[in-house]
């Protein structure tokens, strides 16, 4: 039993479960005052969205808080993102110029307002044309020499991101910034958008079992020792796999 950092998307993945959750919160806080294991929470929603959930549901209060797809980072909920970490978003990025070029495409339909952020152009998009949509898409913004990411989820949101901004990178910086190995960290995800994070290194992965066929598929095709696709849902599958890999006994 050691120290370990925990990072887990939120929507379907840790939350879910109600039960299993009390579970998996009453485990982690107790592993956090025993180890100091540090607790992420990463999420394509906006802080003004995380806080909404926070009603809803009994979440811990996390060490850090990655929103809108990675590219916002919170030390201190009551503070502005990190400036180290907008610094390296905005580096190349031209917000107006992703929306001009965007508005080409009569199939995106912008998401709320609350959605769109600084480093972070969202929209939804219908599966049935998704294919097609986003490879022009990713044509037109190469042409006009934007150095973005698409990150299409879900079946439904596509979100326009900076290149170096996603929640892998962002579990990247985090992760040095406290020194802790890939092999002390775990992730967790349900979608697409969180491909990012069990791309990085060899960090150890749990997928839950009710995962989205995007990251199912990707899953197939990129097989690890060191990545768990668990049986159980939502915080009872993220319970599985923290036994799976040892972190819990």
């Amino acid at each position: 039993m050691a120290k370990f950092l925990f990072v887990t998307d939120l929507d379907n993945t840790l939350v879910g479960d109600d039960q299993a959750l009390e579970e998996l919160n009453k485990k982690l806080k107790q592993h956090r005052q025993e180890y100091d294991t540090k607790i992420v929470y990463t999420t394509g929603r906006s802080l003004t969205l995380y806080h909404k959930l926070t009603e809803e549901k009994h979440l811990l209060v996390p060490d850090a808080l990655v929103t809108a797809v990675g590219t916002e980072i919170y030390f201190d909920l009551d503070d502005g993102p990190d400036p180290t970490w907008t610094e390296q978003m905005a580096i190349g990025w031209d917000r107006e110029l992703v929306i001009n070029t965007a508005s080409h495409f009569a199939d995106l339909t912008p998401q709320p307002e609350t959605e769109q952020r600084p480093f972070k152009v969202s929209y939804f998009l219908a599966e049935v044309v998704a294919a097609d949509v986003l490879s022009e898409l990713e044509d037109l913004l190469q042409k006009r020499g934007l150095n973005v990411r698409l990150i299409y989820s879900g079946g439904k949101d596509l979100d326009i991101i900076p290149k170096r901004g996603n929640k892998g990178s962002a579990m990247q910086f985090l992760r040095e910034k406290w020194e802790i190995t890939p092999s002390q960290t775990v992730v967790c995800g349900d979608s697409g958008n969180d491909i990012a994070l069990f791309s990085v290194d060899q960090e150890k992965g749990i997928i839950v079992g009710n995962a989205q066929p995007e990251l199912l598929r990707w899953f197939e095709i990129n097989p690890a020792n060191y990545r768990y696709l668990a049986k159980s849902h939502y915080a009872a599958g993220i319970l599985e796999g923290l036994y799976y890999f040892g972190f819990f006994e």
